[in-house]
């Protein structure tokens, strides 16, 4: 009996015991079956408190915060600046991302949950009204226009030290519909901040590193290290960078080219400074006197056209060059003193002639020259023998005459023998009975000057009274006395 107490008693406590599990397996079981479908208590998303919400109560309560929407917009220099959901009419769209976590809970873990807080991050998408998020956009402070800093291309500009590259400006002006798209895509997608990049800004058109910029520059710059140092003996003349400088324009399209009227200038200043044509000068006579004289064809003459285009030629190659200026005509000497030591000096006045070589006087004569009564007087000047001829014929209106040696130097007005004068040479037998503008000397004399002279030599003729020249062959030589008939007539 008392057998039979015991495990009557026993059977009651394992039946209690078992009651008990049941109880907390149906308790367990109950209560991860709420939580299947329903938040843990400790879970929030994106800081709202959701812990025992249904998926629809967890979204409408993460949909409140549509009301304190803020979106940053970050520009690229770190500068914020607002975009407000209330301002757009935001509204928040569902898209089933807080349907996801509900998902990814294990229902039968609700007993950690109760200890262990979940907090999820989830996107806030968002509608928005078209036009008020275009106005919001609109209304940021870096698209108001005294906020607005244009961009600046890339420019080549003339400083004190020459031609340099000025970089770009990126300025601040952003492109709106760039900027409106990406704040669109932020706000669907509810996030709290969107970065701007420079493919949001309007760039310069043309930067340092532009094909255009450096290949203009690079022609500048062989300009620029260009330089002319001209071989003009007795003179020093560069063509420096400063002068240079002036002489290159440069296009809005970064084109180079050269400003022809400074050219031009420059090389006039080189002529007006280097050419010696027809130029008066001092000129120290066999008689020890020093007389002034010009007129004539002969000296230093710069080719203008040629100098010019030699000089673009030059500073395109970039290198300093070391050369004689273009010449349209040599004289016979180097240097200021283009006359040299060797000549051929001609006294109209008292008519004589002397040739002297290397500064030695070689021979010297009485002469003949033209008729001055007749209006036939030898052109005066500094001249140069054109070229020498034996034997020929000179030929006038009047005349036709033989001679052995020819040697002009004023048109057709030369040195020549003159048999005719029967060795009658000098005095002042030119002023009756004068030639008709040659210079006759003996036949010895025009011998020796024919095998000595050199085409080329200067010949300096010159009257020591006040003369007036009035022949064809004065006025085409450039004679100094000419004197234009119809102009004196006028003057008269």
């Amino acid at each position: 009996m008392r057998r039979n107490r015991r495990r009557n008693k026993w059977k009651a406590v394992a039946v209690g015991a078992a009651g008990i599990l049941l109880l907390l397996a149906a308790a367990y079981f109950g209560t991860a079956y709420y939580f299947s479908d329903r938040f843990f208590p400790r879970a929030s998303i994106n800081g709202w408190q959701v812990g025992g919400m249904s998926l629809a109560e967890a979204e409408e309560k993460v949909g409140n915060g549509v009301e304190d929407y803020l979106l940053t917009v970050f520009d690229r220099d770190g500068g914020k600046h607002h975009v407000y959901g209330g301002d757009i009419g935001c509204q928040y769209v569902p898209d089933g991302s807080v349907g996801k976590l509900l998902k990814s809970q294990n229902p039968l873990e609700w007993p950690a949950a109760l200890f262990r807080p979940e907090r999820y991050e989830a996107p806030l998408p968002m509608s928005y009204q078209e036009d008020k998020i275009s106005d919001a956009v609109a209304a940021m402070d870096c698209f108001q226009e005294g906020n607005i800093i244009e961009p600046e291309d890339a420019r080549i500009k003339l400083g004190e030290d020459g031609y340099y590259i000025e970089p770009e400006k990126q300025g601040n002006r952003m492109v709106f519909a760039r900027v409106l798209k990406k704040v669109r895509q932020a706000v669907s997608e509810g996030k709290e901040s969107v970065s701007l990049t420079d493919d949001d800004y309007l760039q310069p058109e043309v930067v340092s590193d532009s094909p255009r910029i450096t290949e203009a520059m690079a022609r500048i710059d062989a300009c620029q290290n260009a330089s002319i140092t001209y071989e003009i003996k007795g003179y020093d003349e560069v063509l420096d960078t400063d002068r240079i400088l002036r002489f290159l324009q440069l296009g809005d399209d970064y084109s180079l080219t050269f400003k022809d009227d400074e050219i031009e200038k420059y090389v006039q200043e080189l002529a007006s400074k280097y050419n010696t044509y027809a130029d008066v000068r001092s000129f120290k006579t066999s008689a020890g006197d020093t007389i002034e004289i010009g007129g004539g064809d002969y000296g230093w003459i710069i080719d203008k056209p040629g100098e010019a285009a030699q000089i673009k030629k030059d500073l395109e190659s970039g290198k300093p060059v070391s050369r004689e200026p273009v010449y349209a005509q040599r004289p016979f000497a180097e240097g200021k003193d283009d006359i040299g030591d060797t000549y051929i000096e001609i006294d109209y006045t008292n008519q004589h002639l002397w040739y002297y070589e290397k500064g030695e006087l070689v021979t010297e004569t009485d002469v003949v020259t033209g008729n001055i009564s007749r209006g036939n007087g030898s052109p005066d000047g500094v001249f140069k023998i054109v070229y020498k001829q034996s034997p020929a014929v000179l030929k006038g209106e009047d005349y036709e005459s033989d001679v052995t040696y020819f040697m002009p130097f004023a048109y057709n007005v030369g040195i020549h023998d003159a048999s005719w004068r029967n060795g009658q040479f000098g005095g002042e037998i030119y002023k009756h009975s004068g030639s008709h503008g040659c210079v006759n000397a003996p036949l010895d004399v025009a011998e020796a000057l024919y095998e000595k002279v050199a085409v080329g030599t200067p010949v300096v003729a010159y009257y020591r009274e006040k003369v007036e020249l009035t022949a064809e062959n004065a006025k085409i030589s450039n004679a100094f006395s000419y004197v234009d008939p119809e102009k004196k007539e006028d003057a008269q």
